[in-house]
């Protein structure tokens, strides 16, 4: 795992100078989590924030009656934990690795120090945390106001922008963990894939390997102007 390497590919660093790229490398601490692992809790006092050199991490809640809701799926080269940077607050929830992952762990005292001298790396920040709230804003009203379908046919082409357009996707994880995002269970996912592939808006190898066939299909059933016969 090259620090450098790694700070200089990732959105939240981008157009930093060579010189701030190293700074940052100087204060970073290399922790390595086993697949299942906590890395926090919510409630857990945040002293600093992470970024995925390789692996895999949700970060969840649990409601009251114990149920899991998925709020986003990270991979390599994505932050996460940075809100409370700024604020001082605690998590608001918890991140777990979902397979062997490998991440860059930036103190807070120390980051805060280096955005003082380089105001860039706070706009950085900030466009970043933007479109994490954008997902979650979108998130929020698939699950208040779409049909499970919609909010299956939103999150592949949410999959498909991260892809620069692909209709070839690759789900990073398991159906229970994309019924958990989309707010339902299982056999209720599964139903719907069966329906999506009858109807032709997708095809599926049955694991985790699905094709968009009809992507305006799929954009009506996400904006609400089709539904599953």
């Amino acid at each position: 795992m090259d620090t450098e390497n790694v700070i200089a590919a990732t959105p939240l660093f981008q157009g930093l100078e060579k010189r701030y790229q190293k700074d940052l490398a100087r204060i970073v601490i290399k922790q390595t989590y086993r697949r299942g692992e906590m890395i926090f809790a919510e409630g857990d006092q945040s002293k600093g924030f992470y970024i995925i050199a390789t692996g895999r991490v949700k970060v969840f809640k649990i409601s009251p009656e114990g149920k899991e809701q998925i709020l986003h799926i990270f991979g390599q080269g994505e932050p996460f934990g940075e809100v409370p940077v700024f604020t001082g607050q605690p998590f608001p929830a918890y991140a777990e690795a979902l397979a062997e992952t490998s991440t860059l762990f930036f103190p807070r005292d120390d980051f805060i120090g280096l955005v003082r001298t380089e105001p860039s790396l706070a706009l950085n920040m900030l466009s970043v945390l933007s479109m994490r709230l954008k997902r979650f804003t979108a998130l929020i009203e698939d699950l208040s106001l779409k049909e499970v379908p919609g909010r299956l046919a939103a999150y592949l082409l949410y999959l498909s922008d991260r892809s620069n357009g692909a209709n070839e996707l690759d789900l990073e994880i398991s159906k229970g963990q994309l019924a958990s995002i989309l707010g339902t269970i299982p056999e209720t996912l599964s139903r719907i894939l069966t329906k999506m592939t009858k109807e032709g808006l997708i095809s599926s190898d049955g694991k985790r390997h699905i094709r968009i066939k009809d992507r305006m299909a799929i954009e009506q059933l996400a904006n609400g102007e089709k539904r599953l016969t």
